[in-house]
């Protein structure tokens, strides 16, 4: 690892975080939104599904990385996180109220949807609101190590001037 590898990874963690936080802030703001233009083949409205973020490693960028891995047995050393994609959460079910006089209840009942039900979002506020506070804590985390490495580069500096 370089002079600004941990750098770096503290800086990949806080994009991460941020794309969390804005992937959780647009959850919450479609979290009523039974209309995306969308249509199951029988014609009724699919919802808003819920948006999570997939974090992967980022590979490691030298070689002294993956043979001190190699050596250790603890497999890859990476350089922080990616984004590998956005995906809508299938975990969660859509919930499904009760309203044959709303124009997104289903007019042709289908499996898992009676006629004259809604499909809402699969957005739990609770959820959202977890998601939320444990996306600002890692950011604040990924701030403090990024203002340690920073510190830590001053003294080694300081150290040089000598």
């Amino acid at each position: 690892m370089g002079v600004f590898g941990a750098i770096e990874i503290s800086a990949s963690g806080l994009t991460a975080q941020r794309l969390r936080m804005d992937l959780t802030a647009n959850n919450i703001a479609n979290i009523n939104t039974t209309r995306t233009g969308e249509l199951t083949p029988a014609g009724n409205q699919i919802p808003y599904s819920r948006q999570v973020a997939v974090f992967v490693p980022r590979p490691p960028e030298t070689s002294f990385s993956k043979v001190l891995g190699d050596t250790m047995g603890i497999g890859k050393v990476g350089n922080g996180v990616h984004v590998a994609s956005i995906q809508n959460d299938v975990t969660q079910p859509f919930r499904l109220e009760y309203n044959p006089d709303s124009p997104d209840a289903a007019k042709v009942a289908e499996l898992g949807l009676p006629e004259g039900y809604v499909r809402q979002p699969n957005v739990n506020i609770v959820t959202e609101m977890v998601d939320m506070m444990t996306a600002s804590r890692a950011y604040e985390a990924n701030v403090t190590a990024l203002n340690v490495s920073k510190s830590m580069l001053a003294k080694a500096l300081e150290i040089g001037k000598g």
